[in-house]
């Protein structure tokens, strides 16, 4: 049974100035065994984590280079001693911390003797799943902790059901795990909960450390805990003891360990905080990628990653009045607004707390607000879901179950198929030597591969002269005379890989040179910041 109650005034001065706002809470009275079930702790892990494995087994499309080459390809070069290293790590601006899990997986799977072309290409997303589960249980027990259980089901609805969370969630990306960790780092904050407990200077500690391994994966994530880190400074009772004896421990703990790891890796004292900070935020180099305006994530970045939620989002924020998570969700999009360089990813860790506004709003389409704007307990608790509710879910169902499933399935696959091809067919011997002409990291490397063998791709690392074009660019622009440049001083490999588009300009000089068509693999039925990549083709050489 399940009611609807008015958090009092007494209870929120009570809760170190929560925001004043409707709750959803369970009654005093038994709840039904169904309810129950559900909410189970080792119920509702294992409902995450199998919605995890299957959403890891269906991602089969590329989706961003970091993926791959800023963690499997370093992990891959940690556990069997070959694997690409791009220039973020030869100038120290990436940690060792995010591909070390990854890296203990593989080296788990060679001891196992596991390590074939299956286990290599799945592993990492099932692990990652992993992870991502954790993060939809504490997602569930944040979203309780300030709404109740009933909002939390809803809450977790949104969050299985987006597509982008569905999309990206999964992914080997460094933003993937920090999420995880902010949304375990914000259930444990007491500023952000809705009353303080006994154990709240403990609770307080493990929010300080997750928030510290966050910023250890990924630098950036200091945007985040700043904020909040200022709204606990400026609730708390005992600010002395929250900065002298826990924020700074604990955060000298954690960045002496990924100090002396990163040492450790690069064989010389590196400080990767300070070199990220240098390199993508003093001197703009996150630019060379690509920019964008400084609107960019609230026309269109973010509210494509929410889709067919903002509504819904919005009618939560204004209906819940938490105030200071939509602080937080203005406050990262308004920082990372004023960087030059964007990302859809670089903001993964706020979409939780937008999904969590959005499962307020589904909750409250059950219980409609009276006019003074409080919310009516329900008269008939076993009453059939309203039909308003039904037309709600299966309009965000039909939105986002097909929109989530053609990015995880079908869109730019074709680049992740043909080093799956590549890597079975090593297995056999039956490839000596890869070209790939395109852009700079559109492929897996070894990772996938998992074969020691000559790899050549188009090198993109940012010149200190940046009105001279990279390798990769150079080759864009006119693909016949770089290849026919670069083949004068090639050795000539038994396979080449290139997308279609490139292929055209290319077949003659494919043709001369004894390479044949050997298998095409389709990629994508639109284009996304280049020329139409309709499919990638693999060439084999004719006379080896």
């Amino acid at each position: 049974m399940v009611q609807i109650r008015q958090r009092s005034s007494v209870a929120a001065s009570n809760s170190g100035g929560i925001d004043d706002s409707p709750e959803f809470l369970p009654s005093e009275k038994p709840k039904s065994k169904t309810y129950d079930d559900f909410c189970s702790t080792n119920k509702l892990l294992v409902l995450c984590l199998a919605f995890r494995f299957a959403n890891a087994l269906l991602l089969q499309t590329y989706f961003n280079p970091d993926e791959h080459w800023q963690a499997l390809e370093v992990a891959h070069r940690i556990a069997f001693g070959y694997g690409h290293l791009t220039w973020e790590w030869k100038r120290g601006i990436r940690s060792y911390f995010h591909p070390l899990p990854f890296a203990c997986l593989y080296k788990l799977l060679a001891i196992l003797g596991l390590d074939t072309p299956l286990f290599m290409i799945k592993a990492p997303r099932l692990l990652e799943s992993i992870f991502s589960a954790a993060g939809d249980f504490y997602f569930y027990k944040l979203s309780s902790a300030l709404f109740g259980d009933y909002v939390a089901k809803w809450a977790l609805f949104s969050q299985l059901t987006n597509w982008f969370m569905f999309f990206c969630f999964n992914r080997t990306l460094s933003n993937s795990l920090e999420t995880v960790l902010t949304l375990v780092s914000l259930y444990y904050w007491p500023c952000i909960r809705v009353a303080p407990t006994r154990s709240s200077k403990v609770s307080r500690k493990m929010a300080l450390f997750m928030a510290a391994l966050s910023c250890a994966i990924r630098p950036t994530s200091a945007i985040t805990w700043l904020y909040v880190g200022m709204l606990e400074l400026f609730s708390a009772r005992d600010r002395l003891r929250f900065i002298f004896l826990e924020a700074a421990p604990i955060g000298s703990l954690v960045l002496g360990i990924t100090f002396l790891l990163d040492r450790l890796m690069y064989g010389s004292w590196v400080f990767v905080p300070l070199n990220f900070l240098k390199f993508n935020v003093l001197s703009s180099g996150g630019d060379f990628y690509g920019t964008h305006k400084w609107h960019w994530y609230f026309t269109q970045g973010f509210t494509a990653m929410l889709f067919s939620f903002i509504p819904f989002s919005i009618s939560g924020i204004i209906s819940s009045k938490k105030w200071k998570l939509t602080g937080l969700v203005i406050w990262v999009l308004g920082v990372h607004s004023l960087l030059g360089h964007k990302e859809f990813r670089f903001v993964l860790p706020i979409l939780p707390i937008a999904l969590m506004f959005s499962g307020y709003s589904l909750a409250a389409l059950r219980y409609p607000a009276s006019p003074n704007g409080k919310r009516e307990k329900s008269r008939d608790v076993h009453s059939k879901c309203p039909m308003k509710m039904k037309l709600a879910v299966i309009f965000l169902l039909a939105t986002n179950i097909p929109m989530g499933l053609y990015m995880s399935l079908v869109h730019q696959r074709g680049t992740e198929d043909v080093m799956n091809h590549l890597a079975k067919e090593a297995v056999s011997e039956k490839v000596k030597s890869i070209l790939f002409l395109m852009p700079c990291h559109s492929t897996p490397y070894y990772s996938t591969l998992h074969r020691n063998l000559p790899m050549r791709f188009l090198d993109c690392t940012p010149s200190e002269e940046r009105e001279i074009p990279v390798e990769s660019d150079r080759f864009l622009t006119n693909p016949l005379d770089f290849a026919s440049e670069f083949a004068k001083n090639w050795t000539v490999p038994s396979h080449i890989v290139l997308f279609e588009s490139e292929e055209r300009p290319l077949k003659d000089f494919l043709k001369s040179h004894s390479f044949k068509e050997d298998k095409r693999f389709f990629h994508a039925h639109f284009k996304v910041d280049r020329d139409l990549q309709s499919s990638v083709v693999l060439y084999v050489l004719t006379n080896q």
